[in-house]
């Protein structure tokens, strides 16, 4: 349990100075909040239309016209406001606070007098209200809201927003509940959960969290009220694709504190167990406790890929099975890594165990940098981890899979959720316990610690991108946990120029800083050749390439074409060779010996095996860079042996 009144990380003070990761923390501020504001506005030629910022104009009644977009477009705005208010508080974006009030003065023009705010109901269906809970999303849009509030108040001490999103809260916690008057259901797709008990942790009301513990506790009862629902609606609702609908998609299959495996929907899937471990924190209870640490295990066990996304299939964005890990036509969208590093970093914060942030890095460092262009006005929404660009056609079952990142989206989640992420970084790197303060990601940064000691400023510095080493100092005496990455080999600490002994525990070494004296951390790590579960049918007879916490990846720009005809040994040295010079970070460029197949490019689509080999130069670089150059071939696993 953390105890932020011993010891608090100040957000305002965090400052990203990796040369990777504050490219992207100030992109944000600079480049990201006024492309996505004018994508909002539907003011960038050719991006998908948006409608976001008339949707609310119109229910605002400052506009004329009808709704357009997704039932969940609201999110949009209120995931922009939630990054804005992150930059605020580094003292980032400061022109646009402007335009944020701007736009909250917008939003509480359009709230209904009872508390009630969703533009897809308000412009000409408020009478379904509350009657389509299984597709309508209006908890989920409460739920973004809620957080936006939350985020904007602690940026800029102003309340505007925050009070829309309590009377919304207050509107929904008299709405659901047990009562007779009351709906006894629940959202399908999760956020309002995690939402609320932020809403309660901010403003101390008990009410937030027990609504939210409702929703918790009768999410999967019998009777079943989605099934409920869609029989009162006589099977008329938005999405076709719901027809035959799947209770487990939106984890309504059984009471989330009995389920042992992700199931169902990414994202919807991930926020649940985020504020399953939130209640558990909050309250104590051992019941979800022990339910989260199961659905952890297998997912991070069974169903992740080596870049830290999840959600394996190409319809419905959604879990199957173990092992079912297809390396070219997995969804794996950028949402879902978002939420897999929310859910991984409660349970860090519930446990006190390190090991869940090796995942939060392992999402964070590849597919959550890679959702998003170097340039910040491109964005993927699906991540794969091998990319033929002749096959991802529209109209087939590939056409999820983009060779290029694209502008916009006309289900926009991702840019948006990549962006508060990333501008909330320091939240991930830095958190406090009763004995001091512990460095979850080792991202170079500074921060200033208060406690009843006074403050300081702590800083860690890492001067090479593969987190070889890591120099940790504070301005005064400062007891810190820095967090020991799965990949570091025997690692060693040094302080002026001697080697000390250290206390390790639960993932963390615990070091006793002494003020202006770093205390360097040797992690000796080396590129390793890394294997799949034999399970993994995908990536049977395969290897991947890893340095520190990158996946490395070959590009036919590198490469040339045909990526799947290279072959390597499993025990092939690695050594650097270049440097992504023009790309975020100057990151390493690692190089091996390999052999390609080859064969008569005349002959029959089938013939008899007569293959040569010739011996070629690989060059491989980091993941979450990928695409950034020139549109072409990608791969990740790569054939094992000489073929």
């Amino acid at each position: 349990m953390f105890n932020e009144a011993l010891y608090v990380t100040d957000p305002h003070t965090v400052k990203v100075t990796d040369p990777l990761f504050s490219h992207y923390v100030e992109l944000i501020g600079t480049v990201v909040i006024p492309y996505q504001w004018e994508i909002l506005n539907d003011r960038v030629e050719g991006a998908v239309q948006s409608h976001c910022l008339e949707n609310f104009r119109i229910a605002a009644g400052l506009s004329k016209g009808g709704y357009y977009g997704q039932v969940f477009q609201d999110t949009d705005l209120y995931k922009w406001l939630e990054a804005l208010a992150f930059c605020l508080m580094r003292g980032q974006a400061s022109p646009f606070e402007a335009v944020g009030d701007e736009a909250i003065a917008i939003i509480e023009q359009a709230q209904l007098p009872d508390g009630y705010l969703h533009t897809y109901h308000i412009l000409g269906r408020i009478e379904e209200r509350w009657t389509n809970l299984l597709e309508a999303h209006e908890l989920y849009s409460a739920g973004h809201l809620i957080e936006a509030a939350v985020a904007y108040h602690q940026a800029t001490g102003k309340d505007r927003l925050l009070n829309v999103a309590i009377r919304f809260a207050d509107l929904i916690c008299s709405t659901f509940g047990p009562g007779e008057q009351q709906i006894h259901g629940y959202p399908g797709h999760e956020e309002i959960e995690l939402a609320l008990i932020k809403l309660h942790r901010h403003t101390g009301e008990r009410r937030y969290l027990d609504t939210a513990r409702y929703f918790l506790d009768t999410r999967g009862t019998e009777p079943n009220y989605f099934t409920a629902e869609v029989e009162r609606r006589g099977g008329k609702g938005i999405y076709h694709e719901f027809g035959d609908y799947d209770l487990s998609y939106s984890q309504a299959h059984m009471r989330p504190v009995e389920q042992r495996e992700g199931e169902g929907h990414a994202v919807r899937a991930l926020y649940l167990y985020s504020a399953m471990a939130d209640l558990a924190e909050e309250t104590g209870d051992d019941a979800y406790r022990s339910a989260c640490e199961a659905l952890y295990q297998n997912i991070a066990e069974r169903r992740m890929y080596i870049t830290g996304s999840v959600g394996s299939s190409g319809f419905l964005e959604r879990f199957t099975v173990d092992y079912d890990l297809p390396n070219d036509r997995n969804y794996s969208e950028s949402c879902a890594s978002v939420a897999l590093m929310m859910f991984a970093s409660r349970m860090a914060r519930l446990t006190g165990e390190a090991h869940y942030h090796d995942t939060v890095e392992r999402a964070l460092f590849n597919t959550v940098l890679a959702g998003i262009s170097a340039d910040g006005l491109h964005y993927f929404y699906v991540n794969p981890l091998e990319v033929w660009p002749p096959a991802c056609r529209s109209h087939t079952s590939m056409a999820h899979v983009k060779a290029t990142r694209q502008q916009w989206f006309d289900v926009a989640c991702c840019p948006t959720n990549i962006a508060r992420t990333l501008a909330n970084l320091g939240h991930y790197i830095y958190a406090t316990d009763s004995a001091g303060v512990v460095i979850n990601q080792l991202i170079a940064s500074q921060v200033e610690v208060k406690s009843g000691e006074g403050a300081c400023l702590l800083s860690i510095e890492v001067p090479q991108p593969s987190r070889t080493v890591v120099v940790v100092r504070a301005s005064r005496d400062l007891d810190v946990a820095v967090r020991v990455p799965w990949y570091a080999d025997e690692p060693t600490f040094e302080e002026d120029g001697a080697i000390v002994d250290v206390s390790l525990s639960n993932g963390y070494a615990h070091l006793s800083l002494k003020g202006g004296v770093p205390i360097e951390i040797n992690l000796h790590v080396q590129p390793q050749w890394m294997t799949a579960h034999p399970q993994v049918r995908a990536d049977q007879g395969r290897i991947a390439l890893q340095y520190g916490p990158f996946v490395y990846c070959l590009e036919e720009v590198d490469n040339g074409a045909k990526l799947g005809s290279i072959a390597i040994a499993k025990n092939e040295a690695v050594s650097v060779v270049d440097r992504l010079h023009t790309l975020p970070g100057n990151l390493e460029v690692l190089g091996y010996q390999a052999q390609r197949m080859g064969g008569s490019e005349s002959g029959p689509l089938y013939q008899k095996a007569e293959l040569s080999t010739q011996e070629t130069t690989v060059h491989a670089v980091p993941y979450c860079l990928w695409g950034n150059r020139e549109t072409g071939e990608m791969l990740v696993f790569q054939h094992l042996g000489t073929i």
